[in-house]
């Protein structure tokens, strides 16, 4: 089936012009004026800009903690992913204690396959290193895999000691892996934990006070040295903070490869949120945590300078009602993880193209393009070019509309935004020709979403790319 997108302005990472879009199949086969009409179907896109559909590389479906799962599964979570423009997601396996990797990955293929309305890749957390594991982690490299998310936090379930990360980097030297950190001082951040609770401070405002924004600073600069002892890139998820933002900024400007994402939460909530009265901060519990509001201009500075090269969402939603109450009387207890694989690509447009701060063209490469680079999926993701798949978004600037629980598609029972009005909305949108989304209905189908292998990882052009071990 062709089809044939005519009168919008297509916008690449590079380039914003006015042409039409012709899709063949699965791909896109050519971009111009004037294409010949001779398709199946035909959309006008007068007024409306012809993007890339969105790539987003940190989600969590169905993710276990602290005795509940996440409440999106792949089912759920990528209808609400393509009703918000993205069309790719990169999930997060779990490795269990004593488990091997390859035995976490085959449980997460089996959550996604015949569920998935979009197409997927997985990362792989680690949670304990040794020779075996050293070993698949190569294997995984070979087979798709090439992401490994370890944890400088949550001592006892997720935390490794640097002596494992440093094993675990040296080994990316070698396979072409890249290691995602997760980086808090996790055993600074327990002690004043328990502290707090001793001390009877259990409300949602304590989870963010016990793990200041000190501490994700200590643990990105460590995190980069310790990458650059093993001679290897290292990409730090879910910045939120100024600390952790400069030590970032300033290992690339030594030449460093260090890359960084943040999230939509941290560029618009901040812990006035989490001191909600009673206990409705409970929403806004996630890790790391919202930081006070000053933070935020700093963060989307990053973004403008690129100093953070991508917006990812840390999609992980629990219930309010249901399971965040779980930690009532006990902050720490609270399930981690905020809802927002639907609202990233609309919350980056407003407040990074509406305000003036990046165009859209940097607006498509934070969602899309810079996402498939650093993730092995490009040219295949992430751009509109003769070759690529036809994932696209037709995407409405002028369009206004309000966030809520009660309109969004996501499974779960409230929404961080809610009330929040935002200008622009995805209308069309395609996955490999299909249309997911149009004129307010979804006509996906479940199942239709495809596993994809990634690359091994490369530094992108134009990125730091000094990686010389120091030993």
């Amino acid at each position: 089936m062709k089809t044939l997108i005519v009168n919008g302005t297509v916008v690449t990472a590079n380039d914003e012009l006015q042409a039409d879009v012709l899709v063949d199949g699965e791909r896109v086969v050519a971009i111009g004026l004037g294409l010949p009409r001779q398709a199946d179907r035909v959309i006008d896109a007068t007024g409306r800009y012809v993007m890339p559909g969105a790539v987003d590389v940190h989600t969590h479906m169905e993710l276990p903690f602290g005795g509940t799962f996440a409440s999106d599964d792949f089912a759920t979570g990528t209808a609400a992913a393509a009703w918000g423009g993205t069309t790719t997601i990169v999930d997060f396996a779990v490795q269990s204690f004593g488990q091997s990797l390859h035995a976490g990955l085959e449980q997460w293929h089996k959550k996604a396959e015949g569920k998935a309305h979009i197409d997927y890749g997985f990362h792989m957390i680690v949670r304990e290193i040794n020779d075996s594991i050293l070993q698949e982690m190569d294997q995984l490299v070979n087979e798709g895999v090439p992401s490994f998310k370890l944890f400088m936090a949550y001592p006892g379930v997720f935390m490794l000691d640097d002596g494992a990360i440093f094993k675990a980097m040296s080994r990316t030297a070698d396979n072409g892996g890249l290691v995602m950190m997760h980086a808090e001082n996790g055993g600074a951040i327990d002690v004043l934990v328990q502290r707090f609770l001793a001390e009877g401070k259990r409300d949602p405002i304590n989870h963010g006070l016990t793990r200041p924004a000190s501490m994700e600073g200590e643990a990105t600069h460590r995190a980069i040295a310790l990458a650059e002892l093993a001679g290897v890139a290292v990409y730090i998820v879910h910045l939120s903070s100024k600390d952790a933002l400069d030590a970032v900024r300033a290992a690339r400007d030594q030449g460093a490869p260090a890359f960084a994402e943040t999230c939509p939460q941290y560029l618009y909530l901040s812990l006035d949120d989490l001191a909600r009265p009673g206990f409705e901060g409970a929403k806004y519990v996630c890790s790391p945590p919202l930081r006070p509001q000053r933070h935020q201009e700093d963060l989307w500075t990053g973004l403008v300078q690129n100093d953070l090269q991508l917006v990812a969402t840390d999609h992980c939603p629990f219930d309010y009602k249901d399971q965040k109450v779980l930690g009532k009387g006990d902050f720490s207890k609270i399930p981690n993880g905020l809802p927002g694989v639907e609202d990233r690509f609309s919350l980056i447009f407003h407040g990074g193209v509406n305000s003036g701060r990046i165009s859209p063209s940097r607006f498509v490469e934070l969602v899309a393009t810079a996402p498939a680079k650093m993730f092995g999926l490009y040219p295949r993701k992430g751009t509109i070019a003769p070759g690529s798949d036809a994932d696209l978004v037709i995407f409405n600037p002028n369009v206004e509309r309000t966030l809520s629980a009660r309109t969004h598609h996501m499974r779960v029972d409230y929404s961080c935004y809610e009330g929040m009005t935002l200008r622009g909305l995805p209308e069309v949108v395609m996955q490999r020709g299909n249309i997911l989304v149009e004129k307010g209905v979804f006509l996906g189908r479940k199942g239709s979403g495809q596993f994809l292998k990634r690359s091994r990882f490369h530094v992108p052009a134009g990125e730091p790319a000094r990686a010389e071990a120091a030993v």
